[in-house]
């Protein structure tokens, strides 16, 4: 069949596979856009050739794939489109991994275990915090746009903190509330600089807040434990050592950043969970 030969709506439907519906919907995104409709009776028409990427668009569908990632596999050069699909298929099992992983955090909240949770062995320190001036941008933030939030606004702050001679002490970040599918947040993410140098540097580039003196309960956690859901077990076992020594927090708990992210390796340690008491 030549591959020029225009079909009616309803026999490309048919040869697709695909609903009417769902034609209507993908001409709408742009996916498939019929090759001629007629003026008069507004008829739609499609190349023959134009099955193939109707026909991947039913497998990309059935892989749960978003309309917008579909649309970027179709417009990508043939010789890409597996490294696309690989990718977004890469990614969908590590969000099954995390889900699994916070599905037996779940499973253990509401079994006989409640009390055990999925509390980490590691042990909780305690230390105390100096008064500390430190730049700072907030913002709200869904779970997905977290974690690269939280990257670029380290990578300002380092350089707007870069007049008053750098960082002072490690970076944190202040979760002023949930993130999660239902909160986001706030959160804070804090580089500290010396009051002194900050003074003479004049105006710097990011706001600027007093984080007063406190003594906090912390563990100490891996590059690998930092993904979500697995940073929940180091929060979670905070939160036990708190409930055990009838220590109740007094600030917003916090991740404190204390050495190169970029160049530590999975099992290297590079942050604490904290919480002011």
């Amino acid at each position: 069949m030549p591959d020029d030969l225009l079909l009616s709506s309803a026999e490309f439907a048919r040869r697709s596979r695909l609903s009417a519906k769902a034609l209507r919907l993908y001409e709408q995104q742009g996916l498939l856009v019929p090759d001629e409709v007629d003026e008069a009776n507004r008829y739609r028409r499609y190349r023959t050739h134009r099955l193939a990427d109707a026909r991947l668009i039913v497998w990309l569908r059935r892989l749960d794939m978003p309309l917008a990632d579909v649309a970027q596999v179709l417009a990508a050069p043939a010789a890409d489109r597996a490294d696309l699909v690989a990718a977004y298929w890469e990614a969908v099992e590590a969000r099954f991994a995390a889900q699994r992983h916070l599905a037996a955090h779940v499973r253990e909240l509401v079994s006989d275990h409640e009390e055990r949770g999925i509390a980490m062995t590691g042990t909780v320190h305690t230390r105390q915090i100096p008064a500390q001036l430190v730049l700072t941008e907030q913002r709200h933030v869904t779970p997905e746009e977290l974690p690269a939030w939280i990257a670029a606004a380290m990578e300002r702050l380092h350089r707007a903190a870069a007049p008053a001679g750098g960082p002072a002490a490690p970076a944190f970040v202040v979760y002023h509330g949930e993130v999660n599918h239902d909160s986001d947040g706030p959160v804070e993410v804090c580089v500290p600089v010396d009051p002194t140098a900050a003074a003479a540097a004049g105006q710097l580039a990011a706001p600027t807040r007093e984080e007063a003196a406190h003594r906090e309960a912390y563990v100490r956690i891996t590059k690998a434990q930092v993904a979500f859901p697995q940073i929940l077990s180091a929060f979670e076992t905070v939160t036990r050592w708190m409930k055990d020594q009838d220590t109740p927090a007094s600030a917003a708990p916090r991740e404190v950043y204390f050495t190169d992210w970029m160049t530590a390796g999975p099992d290297d340690e590079v942050c604490d969970v904290a919480y002011p008491i």
